[in-house]
């Protein structure tokens, strides 16, 4: 073995400009690899926790996934008359029966619940309205659902229980608005019902559809804005084990109807163009691993054809098949072990220089820098693709090697 790794040594300095290419070609590969996978896999991360921790992990809602049928349809389904345009019956929205499924939900293990009401509303402050997702709850079971109790950065969850009026706004509604804590403004919901409350609270979560739209207040005076007396449209849940979610999700749904979301099935679409971001980011790094495959192919073969009556003399010595082809696979791998290297290296300190840079933006979420994914599993995918990439580019000329016949070399020589 020593022998061959010698000989495979010797082939690979042979041509130095072609190696380095070579070698180049895979390190930028494997860095780029690392880098932009610990870009990509970090934002996502950072997102999929924020969701998790800040929202339920499964909600269930005051409606259903399909439309009713019919009552001619479900008594007549092979009727040959065929009935369009019916209209469906009104029905009250919100969840029938609330107290019997909150009742039911509490004595399941690995959960925690809260009734909730979601309106819409204005905020009139300083003669600017503001429209706004005005949710009412129960201070002390969202505060077991939800994140909101962490999330404040000025004033207290049991606040909005102790004032009567009292409203908690994101962020970003304060900072458009003017609101400040203990400001006095008033609330117009989409019924007419106007009522005078006091921010208690101001919270931020980092994601900016929540801190620019979203308030809170207590159940009972979202009902009272929405005019709906002990009503609630939303049954929002949090589990013990968040990989059960779309598993409680299905069970519920099945049991009462109601349409219940999973934080998965929430927020598929953005999980949708995570998976665009991923397939952009697994093909541009793979067409530069391909690419540089196919120059550790092109020096293999090179060196096969100029060294055949090398491959001949080293048959006639009693090398083996099995010899000649492992001497140019060690060459390919050489190749891809040394551009691995300083691939790793050149993704480490890509990283280093994301994590170094700076600023403040408010998209999808609100960062002040690239928040990074540095596992050690992105170093070892990228090293084993790379490694095997090189080892397929080099055997096809290896194979072609370990089948020359080195009488025919010989005499052609001659």
């Amino acid at each position: 073995m020593r022998t061959q790794f010698a000989i495979a040594r010797a082939y690979v300095t042979s041509r130095p400009r072609q190696t380095l290419v070579s070698v180049l070609g895979v390190m930028m590969g494997v860095g780029f690899y690392v880098g932009i996978s610990a870009l990509m896999q970090g934002f996502q991360e950072d997102f999929v926790r924020r969701i998790v921790d800040i929202s339920p992990h499964v909600i269930i809602r005051d409606e259903f996934r399909l439309a009713p049928i019919q009552p001619v349809a479900d008594r007549n389904p092979a009727s040959t008359v065929e009935i369009r345009g019916v209209k469906p019956r009104d029905e009250p929205r919100g969840i029938r029966s609330a107290d019997a499924i909150l009742e039911a939900l509490a004595r399941e293990p690995g959960m925690a619940i809260a009734p909730t009401l979601l309106g819409q509303a204005f905020l009139r402050y300083g003669g600017k309205d503001t429209a706004v997702n005005l949710l009412g709850v129960e201070p002390e079971k969202e505060r077991r659902v939800s994140s909101l109790e962490r999330d404040l950065i000025d004033g207290k969850l049991d606040d909005l229980a102790e004032n009567a009026n009292g409203i908690i706004v994101g962020i970003g509604i304060a900072k458009k608005t003017g609101l400040v804590r203990g400001s006095n403004v008033s609330v117009v919901s989409g019924y007419g019902v106007t009522l005078q409350m006091k921010v208690v609270g101001i919270f931020e979560t980092g994601i900016v559809s929540l801190d620019d739209a979203q308030a809170y207040v207590h159940l009972k005076k979202n009902q009272v804005l929405q005019r709906r007396t002990d009503v609630v449209n939303q049954i929002r849940i949090r589990l013990t084990d968040i990989d059960r979610a779309d598993e409680v999700a299905r069970t519920i749904e099945a049991r009462h109807a109601y349409k219940t979301e999973s934080w998965r099935e929430s927020n598929q679409n953005i999980f949708g163009i995570f998976v665009i971001q991923n397939g952009i980011m697994y093909s541009t790094v793979g067409a530069i691993l391909v690419v540089s495959g196919f120059g550790i192919y092109n020096i293999v073969s090179t060196v096969v054809n100029e060294k055949r009556h090398d491959v001949a003399i080293l048959k006639s010595i009693g090398f083996s098949e099995t010899d000649i082809r492992r001497i140019f696979l060690m060459q390919g791998l050489i190749v891809g072990i040394i551009g691995t290297a300083l691939g790793w290296l050149l993704g480490f300190l890509l990283i280093q220089l994301l994590a170094s840079i700076r600023f403040d933006i408010q998209g999808m979420i609100r960062t002040q820098g690239f928040v990074l994914n540095r596992s050690i599993l992105s170093y070892a995918v990228a090293g084993g693709i790379a490694i095997a990439v090189s080892a397929l580019a080099a055997y096809l000329p290896a194979r072609k090697a370990a089948a020359l016949n080195p009488v025919d070399v010989i005499r052609g020589g001659a």
